[in-house]
């Protein structure tokens, strides 16, 4: 028989490592060891009871289970269109600058399907989100790191990416609220995306699902004048609803871009379940109180995080903001690896690694909050007796 070869693009990426590593969990929980998963940024909260309630109601209707427009329905594209405006000061046109996303990870393929011919180059932030390159491994693009560092406040330096070849760029992914570092997003720094990808003709795509979390002034890219014209903006329920199995996100952007967007999209997935779209609209109808409750939840996790953190000698931003914790591993270990695995072995505890991030991760830690106060403070207890 003739041996059969994959397509040339899964030798580009690999298994997700949260994806491996949560097996090698299961495997240890089989054992009866009772890990402590203190790694992924999955809410373990509950989404509001109204949307609960939408979601139930509606999907005792008859009518609500067909296939669904592309588009999403009409309720929940104004419903994102009011969010917009009334938590980032953004006018948005319901029908021509918003597109419902089945998730904003998988927009990030959508997108770079949309914009990235093989070889088209596209920066990628370092530390990041790892399906930023995944995607653009998959789509054949060229990635381009750009360095984000502390020192910076983990910010781009555009002195260095101006002195870069950017002759074949084509998109840049930036995000901040930044994730894994927890820098926040400022008007300066994205006046100067805005800038950077006008100047050059990149279009700048910002992720920004954590705004809302340990953060009292949600800001999008969109506010600064201009940034429609070359910016595209994902946002997502999964934090800031407690929603992350529901898949509801969306993306801003231009018209035309985003009808470029749905060209790939339309070929890609049949829409959304129209009960969830339903209740996700019910959701994004949140007073302030709600996101209040949320955070006086994750203010008090993150003081166990700390402590966290501190018990291994590790040195943490304060005015970090996100669902995660972000700490610099002392010198006495040679990578984060090293130290992830020591905790997960010894205490039975999983802490995220930084170099999963990227290189410039390397050297740092990551926990997050999506973890009740009692499993914190028992993991705190299992790191100290380790």
């Amino acid at each position: 028989m003739k041996t059969i070869d994959p397509a040339r693009r899964i030798n580009a990426v690999s298994e997700y490592y949260f994806s491996k590593k949560l097996k090698e969990i299961a495997e240890m929980n089989e054992r009866g060891l009772d890990v402590i998963s203190l790694g992924v940024g999955s809410p373990d909260l509950p989404p509001s009871e109204d949307a609960i309630e939408v979601l139930c109601q509606s999907a005792h209707q008859a009518d609500t289970h067909g296939y669904q427009p592309y588009v999403g329905i009409p309720e929940l594209r104004r419903a994102f269109a009011d969010w917009y405006k009334k938590w980032y000061r953004v006018d948005l046109n319901p029908n021509t600058e918003i597109q419902p996303l089945i998730g904003s990870k998988e927009g990030i393929l959508h997108i770079s399907l949309a914009f990235l011919n093989p070889g088209d180059g596209v920066l990628v932030p370092n530390p990041g989100y790892p399906t930023y390159s995944s995607v653009s491994n998959l789509v054949e693009a060229t990635i381009v790191p750009y360095d984000l560092k502390e020192k910076n406040d983990w910010q781009p330096d555009f002195e260095v990416l101006e002195k870069t070849d950017l002759s074949n760029i084509k998109l840049m992914w930036v995000n901040y609220p930044h994730m894994p570092t927890g820098a926040p997003a400022t008007k300066e720094l994205y006046q100067q995306l805005v800038d950077f990808g006008r100047k050059y003709g990149i279009v700048i795509c910002n992720d920004n699902p954590y705004s809302f979390i340990l953060n009292d002034h949600p800001m999008s890219i969109l506010e600064i004048d201009g940034a429609k014209e070359i910016c595209i903006e994902m946002n997502s329920l999964s934090k800031s609803q407690n929603m992350p199995g529901w898949r509801i996100a969306m993306l801003a952007s231009n018209p035309q871009f985003v009808q470029w967007i749905l060209k790939v999209k339309s070929n890609i997935d049949s829409g959304q379940f129209k009960p969830m779209m339903l209740a996700a609209a019910q959701a994004l109808q949140a007073p302030k109180e709600w996101y209040e409750r949320m955070n006086k939840i994750y203010r008090q996790r993150r003081k166990i995080a700390e402590e966290i953190m501190e018990t291994l000698h590790c040195r943490f931003d304060p005015k970090q903001s996100g669902m995660f914790l972000w700490g610099k591993i002392p010198p006495e270990y040679k990578n984060s690896e090293t130290l992830a695995d020591e905790i997960l072995y010894k205490a039975r505890v999983f802490i995220t690694p930084g170099f999963i991030f990227g290189s410039n991760g390397n050297n740092y830690i990551r926990i997050s909050l999506c973890c009740k106060d009692e499993q914190l403070q028992e993991a705190l207890i299992r790191i100290k007796s380790r």
